[in-house]
C-alpha cells in the first residue's frame, strides 16, 4: 500500500469568466498536471480533457456536470484522457480513437515503474519526477502501482473543420498534429478563444515522444502563428495571449525547423 497522505480533495478549480472554469489535479506532478476546461453553454456544456483518471472528476465537480455535456479530448495521452470513461461517448480525432478505446496510452503513476533513462530525460526538460508522480492519493485504498488507464467509448470523430456547439457558442476543430498524431484544438473565431491542448502551451513542448512528429509540429506552429487569437487556454500551465503564442511558436521554429 502507498505511504502517501490522503488528499482532502483531489481537484482544484478556478472560475476564469462567467462561462469557463479551470480544474486541475494539484497532487499530480506538474509534468502530468493537465488543465481541464469546463465551458457552460446554453443548450449543453463542454468539457475539454479529463485529467489522469486517478479520482472521479464527475463526482468531484458534480455541480458542473449536472447538465447535458459534450466531452472533447485534445489528444489521448493519459494525463488528458484518464477520466474520459466517466463521460459516455467521447469526441476525439480519428487518429487517436483506437488508443482511447484500447487504453493503450497507459502511464504508471508509481515512480518505481519508470526507468532511470526516462526520468533523466524528463529532468532535462526542467521536471524532476524522481521523487514521484503523486504527492498524495485520493483515498486510503488507492494503490499507485495498480492504477491503470480505463478504456473509453468514442461517440464522435472530430476531423478538421468539424463544429462543436453548446447552442450559444461554436468551436471549430483544428487538427494540430506534432505532439501526437490526432492532437486537436477548439477555435472560437467570434471571441478569439483557442483551447489548444498540448499543441502549444507555455512550457517545454514534448516532440520526441512516441507518436510525435517534428515536421508536422513545425507546420502546426506556422499555422498557430497566423491564428488571430485573443486567448489560448492550453493543456498545461497558464493561459496566454497572441503575443506570447507568437513568441512560443517562433522560438520553437527557430530551434526545430531545418535550416
Amino acid at each position: 500500500m502507498s505511504t502517501l497522505p490522503v488528499a482532502d480533495r483531489w481537484f482544484a478549480r478556478r472560475r476564469v469568466d462567467d462561462a469557463i472554469t479551470l480544474l486541475w489535479e494539484p497532487h499530480v506532478h506538474p509534468f502530468l498536471r493537465c488543465n481541464i476546461w469546463h465551458v457552460r453553454g446554453r443548450d449543453c456544456d463542454l468539457v475539454v480533457d479529463t485529467g489522469m483518471g486517478i479520482a472521479s472528476l464527475a463526482t468531484a465537480a458534480r455541480d458542473l456536470f449536472d447538465r447535458a455535456l459534450v466531452a472533447v479530448l485534445t489528444h489521448t495521452h493519459m494525463d488528458h484522457c484518464g477520466g474520459a470513461h466517466e463521460f459516455g461517448d467521447i469526441c476525439v480525432h480519428p487518429a487517436e480513437a483506437g488508443a482511447l478505446m484500447e487504453a493503450s496510452n497507459n502511464l504508471p503513476v508509481d515512480i518505481a515503474a519508470w526507468d532511470a533513462e526516462t526520468i533523466a530525460w524528463i529532468a532535462t526538460l526542467g521536471y524532476d519526477i524522481a521523487g514521484g508522480i503523486l504527492t498524495a492519493i485520493p483515498h486510503a485504498r488507492f494503490d499507485p502501482a495498480a492504477h491503470r488507464l480505463a478504456p473509453a467509448t468514442v461517440g464522435r470523430l472530430l476531423e478538421e473543420g468539424a463544429i462543436v456547439s453548446t447552442g450559444d457558442r461554436s468551436f471549430e476543430v483544428l487538427h494540430l498534429p506534432g505532439h501526437s498524431p490526432g492532437s486537436i484544438g477548439l477555435w472560437e473565431a467570434a471571441t478569439g478563444t483557442l483551447f489548444a491542448g498540448d499543441a502549444i502551451y507555455d512550457g517545454p513542448l514534448l516532440d520526441e515522444i512516441p507518436g510525435s512528429d517534428l515536421e508536422l509540429y513545425c507546420a502546426t506552429m506556422e499555422r498557430l502563428r497566423r491564428l488571430p487569437v485573443s486567448i489560448v487556454h492550453a493543456g498545461h500551465e497558464a493561459s496566454f495571449g497572441r503575443a506570447r503564442l507568437h513568441e512560443i511558436a517562433t522560438t520553437y521554429l527557430e530551434r526545430r525547423r531545418p535550416a
